[in-house]
């Protein structure tokens, strides 16, 4: 009964210490009767740069359906590793998300996210122009989404040669660790990539492993377990 209460209380105060970002970012982006339901949780170790735009929930709202921030990765340390949350254009989360302690997500543009979602730690989405993940994705650590090259580029008409392009990654998608996803890039369902991979063109085969750089068909008629 000790080891319970002390179990309890030690939940309370990790709860208490994410409250403030936790109600200023709900009561930021949402209507009241949204807001005071606290979908979204986030983490005190969450670094909330830019809070302009808007977040749009497309499901019903529920209590901690969204939590940002979160999570434990044995090769991390979670205690130092910042989250960050620079968003200026819109993000739509269509049902339950959980965006894993040390992720960055910079938007300018619309990053879609589709329900059951999960980004384990460490990775980085930047969305300048549009990004949509289906649903039951989930996303390793130390990915990188990024539809932009930031710098433009001309050539010698001075016409510019690599505009923003959107990416879309289908459903049930398992992106392994430290692949890069591209601006161009389009994914079928139920997808493994394999970690170290590059994706920037469309894929066109489903239940396949895509594998390498640039990521080809490796193996087809595949599924896979979340």
């Amino acid at each position: 009964m000790i080891n319970q209460y002390l179990r309890n209380a030690a939940r309370l105060l990790r709860d208490v210490r994410h409250l403030p970002k936790t109600l200023y970012f709900n009561f930021h982006y949402f209507p009241f009767k949204t807001a005071i339901r606290l979908p979204v949780m986030v983490s005190a170790n969450v670094r909330l740069i830019k809070m302009q735009g808007r977040v749009v929930l497309t499901a019903p709202a529920t209590h901690r359906m969204i939590r940002i921030g979160f999570g434990n990765v044995g090769i991390f340390d979670r205690r130092s590793s910042k989250s960050i949350w620079e968003v200026r254009g819109t993000v739509q989360f269509d049902g339950k998300a959980d965006i894993g302690h040390g992720s960055k997500i910079c938007v300018n543009g619309l990053l879609k996210i589709g329900d059951n979602f999960t980004v384990t730690a460490e990775s980085q989405i930047v969305c300048f122009k549009e990004i949509t993940f289906g649903r039951d994705c989930l996303i390793s650590w130390q990915v990188l989404v990024m539809d932009t090259d930031f710098h433009s580029i001309y050539d010698e008409h001075g016409d510019h040669v690599n505009t923003d392009r959107p990416i879309c990654i289908g459903n049930k998608n398992w992106i392994g660790c430290r692949t890069l996803i591209l601006k161009g890039a389009t994914t079928p369902d139920n997808c493994v990539i394999a970690a170290g991979s590059t994706v920037s063109r469309s894929m066109k085969v489903s239940n396949a492993i895509l594998a390498g750089s640039p990521a080809t068909v490796v193996k087809t008629d595949i599924s896979w377990a979340k």
